[in-house]
């Protein structure tokens, strides 16, 4: 780094001192999944919003920062290592960079200063009860109806969406030819009469994931992004975002670091076979970390494109997995108990567990099990890994 990258990241960290407090650090720290509770993403939100770090990949233009890719890479860095807690990428990461290459005027005015403020809320609707991975067999139907669409059908595996005031999703608006010229990309009001959304309880106990019932929901015309019908197209251009469009390397280093203080905590500090599978881990990351940093420059700072999504999806997702199942030997019989309130849940938790007053074992060992179950969908979520293996194997290598 130069001097200038010095300063800059001097600038993060002052600023990080002063607005994480120790709430935040804590929810950081004791996550359970991939994104904190929604409260708790509302207040740093609104911190970062009011800095105008909110959305640092964005273009100066719609309220992004203008940072070269090195110093987005910096600032997530820093943010990982001060604990920070993780925002939902829905509508930063996800639909306004969307919205951004592939919104109408209009569009982009209404929308990107909502998602920036965090006034509107997104979720995903791509998956449903037999189109996940294959997601061009969806079948959640768009009938045309002169200036609106009725939309009928399910989602399902949607984050947050019992929390979620607005959603983008993948709807079939025709059933002619190959599967993917018939899908259109729309916005959706979740306060639209005709949709319920049903909570799912996952295996950590919390209500993150929620399933989508959609009954004869009208959906204007003008709430379409890109054209009827090239949906596909918009789809794919998501997915590079989700897949690959942000340094995950920063992330897992942080959660190494942790996984180096349990073990303290633990008093395996003398136990030669555990060191040696948290160094091999370590340069598992810095493999990642090194090819993030080559794509990253490559692409100029953005999610890149071909199958280099693919191959950040894969070694991200199998590495915090393999860090999950560090914590796991780590705690021993500590990872047990059902201890939510000692963690920071990504959800309400509706399941019996004990009270604050019955702690057992090192703060540290609460969220390992309710991690490495959340953790289990890592190599699903955003087409399998055996679906971006596929990807790699034909557009990377021609086979």
């Amino acid at each position: 780094m130069d001097s200038d990258d010095n300063r800059f990241r001097d600038e993060i960290r002052a600023f990080l001192d002063e607005a994480l407090t120790p709430d935040l650090r804590r929810a950081g720290r004791l996550s359970t999944s991939v994104y904190a509770d929604r409260d708790t993403m509302r207040q740093w939100h609104t911190i970062l919003y009011r800095k105008g770090w909110v959305a640092p990949s964005w273009p100066v233009e719609y309220g992004g920062c203008g940072w070269s890719a090195a110093r987005r890479y910096i600032f997530q860095s820093e943010l990982a290592a001060a604990d920070a807690p993780a925002l939902s990428p829905m509508g930063l990461s996800m639909c306004g960079p969307v919205l951004i290459g592939h919104g109408n005027a209009e569009q982009k005015a209404f929308y990107l200063p909502r998602i920036l403020s965090g006034e509107d809320f997104w979720c995903q609707g791509y998956s449903e009860p037999d189109a996940g991975s294959d997601l061009a067999s969806l079948k959640m139907s768009a009938r045309d109806a002169g200036d609106h669409f009725v939309c009928t059908g399910q989602k399902i595996w949607t984050t947050h969406a019992m929390l979620a005031n607005r959603i983008f999703c993948l709807v079939r608006s025709s059933s002619l030819g190959p599967p993917q010229t018939g899908i259109t990309f729309v916005l959706i009001d979740m306060a639209t009469p005709g949709i319920e959304v049903r909570p799912i309880t996952m295996l950590s106990g919390e209500d993150i994931q929620c399933e989508i019932h959609f009954r004869d929901v009208i959906v204007p015309k003008a709430n379409v992004v890109g054209r009827i019908g090239d949906g596909w197209t918009v789809a794919k251009y998501l997915l590079q975002f989700e897949r690959g469009g942000s340094a995950a390397a920063p992330g897992l280093y942080a959660r190494l670091r942790r996984l180096r203080a349990l073990v303290a905590e633990c008093r395996l500090d003398g136990d030669t076979a555990m060191a040696h599978k948290l160094a091999e881990t370590e340069i598992q990351i810095a493999a990642l970390e090194y090819t993030e940093h080559r794509i990253l420059a490559r692409a100029g700072g953005a999610a890149g494109t071909g199958v280099a999504p693919s191959m950040m999806k894969i070694r991200s997702t199998e590495l915090s997995q393999r860090i999950t199942e560090l914590g796991l030997e780590i705690a021993g019989l500590y990872a047990v108990p059902f201890q939510p309130e000692r963690t920071a849940p990504g959800g309400e938790v509706h399941v019996p567990h004990m009270s604050a007053s019955q702690g057992i074992g090192p703060d540290g060992c609460a969220p390992v099990a309710a991690r490495y179950f959340n953790e289990r969908a890592g190599s699903i979520y955003a087409g399998s890994n055996e679906i971006q293996r596929n990807i790699i194997a034909k557009a990377g290598l021609g086979l």
